[in-house]
């Protein structure tokens, strides 16, 4: 969940140099303009903008899609927004021994760059402090079985033993790198859920421009009295084919140890953008994953550091987000376009109980599975294509084998990520 032992790398890297012959990105989204809106996003948004949402019809620039917007620069403001969340961190006096409540508390901080909220560890979400202070200080319930996903007091300690120099220098490059995210955040939430646009989104975001020249030379300014048009539609589910799938069903294996369904779930990811297969214990190296298991943020980081899925061509640098404001209709259009649209795979992060995965013996843990298609399945229930690292068989023989490559129904995938006390997945 939260911060690994190692440092992570610096979020100013350029993207890695190793891309795949690009796709185009799909034509068929349009330019995206902006609508008015009356209230802010978040129910206690810091930047206190109540500017009106305009459109930005003939005048303005077209934008990019979410998968192709690039990492943007980091401004004074959310500088300073960083410099508070570290700091504040560095103030709280909190150990490994504190209760888990006060660790939930000292850890439950968050930032506000550009009117969207981004948590320590949970990545981009709608909650509030108070609300993942909550979920952090839940409890895993006793007797499941762990497969490599950190519950929340394994994140809480592992946080909470490192250095304050350490600590710092970790929450400052996931915040830092978080801020230079936001423009994709904001237009992946106007593409799935409808969310207006700022009014001056396409100046404040200029890497969020379809044109190079634009990029570099636009001055649109936009105010209440432009008149307004009608927002371009985004993409349904009827607009997708019945059915769709990437990577190869051969490059897939089991996880190699009980708490390595992080190492398993980049290695699919990793072999299957490179074509070669790297050891899991070379993945587990790069995730600082412990017997404790592998934070999310760490795996998302891992994916962009070492395969070009992250690339405009692709899904744009990948980030954490929770969907626990998602409907179900939304969580699965959001699996469609990275599927069919991005052709990218999705870091899953369901909990792994019987009641949602008909293969399993026992309810397990927190989990990583590797998305991977979808079907609509009409006339039946929509399902969902994934690589499923767990084999319980493999540590107890007695177990049934779990195959490696799974179609569930849809709905019960996604209220398993709704059942893990994140809500979050890496797309």
């Amino acid at each position: 969940m939260f911060l690994s032992a190692r440092t992570p790398a610096d979020p100013r890297r350029t993207p890695p140099p190793q891309r795949r012959p690009g796709r185009a990105v799909a034509a068929g989204l349009g330019a995206l303009v902006l609508l008015v809106t009356t209230a802010p996003l978040l129910p206690d948004d810091r930047t206190g903008s109540t500017a009106p949402d305009v459109a930005l019809q003939g005048s303005g620039p077209a934008l990019r899609t979410s998968g192709a917007v690039g990492p943007g620069a980091v401004t004074p403001e959310m500088q300073a927004e960083i410099d508070r969340v570290v700091s504040e961190g560095t103030a709280s006096r909190v150990s490994a021994r504190s209760s888990t409540g006060t660790l939930a508390t000292a850890a439950a901080r968050c930032a506000t760059f550009d009117g969207q909220r981004y948590c320590l560890g949970l990545g981009w979400t709608t909650a509030s402090e108070r609300e993942v202070a909550g979920r952090l200080a839940g409890t895993t319930p006793a007797g499941r079985e762990r497969t490599g996903d950190l519950d929340p007091a394994a994140a809480l300690r592992q946080r909470a033993r490192l250095t304050p120099t350490a600590r710092a220098a970790a929450e400052r490059a996931e915040l830092t790198a978080a801020a230079r995210s936001v423009a994709k955040v904001w237009l992946l939430r106007h593409e799935i859920q409808g969310v207006p646009l700022p009014a001056d989104f396409a100046r404040r975001h200029p890497e969020a421009l379809a044109s190079t020249q634009a990029r570099d030379t636009t001055t649109t300014e936009t105010t209440a009295e432009t008149a307004l048009a009608a927002a371009s539609k985004p993409k349904k589910a009827a607009d997708y084919p019945e059915s769709s799938q990437i990577l190869r069903q051969k490059q897939v294996r089991p996880q190699q140890r009980y708490y390595w369904c992080g190492p398993a779930t980049a290695q699919m990811i990793g072999w299957g953008w490179s074509g070669s297969r790297r050891g899991q214990s070379y993945w587990a190296d790069q995730l600082g994953t412990t017997t404790a298991g592998t934070a999310i943020t760490d795996m998302v980081r891992v994916v962009n550091e070492t395969t070009g899925w992250g690339g405009e061509d692709y899904a744009g640098e990948y980030i954490v987000l929770d969907i626990g404001d998602f409907s179900f209709k939304q969580w699965y259009l959001l699996m469609m376009r990275h599927v069919h649209d991005y052709k990218a795979p999705v870091v899953l992060h369901p909990v792994l109980l019987k009641q949602y995965f008909p293969y399993l013996d026992d309810d397990a843990s927190g989990h990583f599975q590797v998305g991977r298609g979808f079907d609509q399945n009409p006339g039946g229930r929509p399902k969902i294509g994934y690589f499923e690292p767990w084999d319980q068989s493999k540590f107890d023989p007695s177990e049934p084998r779990i195959a490696r490559t799974q179609w569930q129904n849809a709905y019960k995938s996604f209220r398993a990520n709704k059942a893990h006390f994140q809500h979050n997945v890496g797309v």
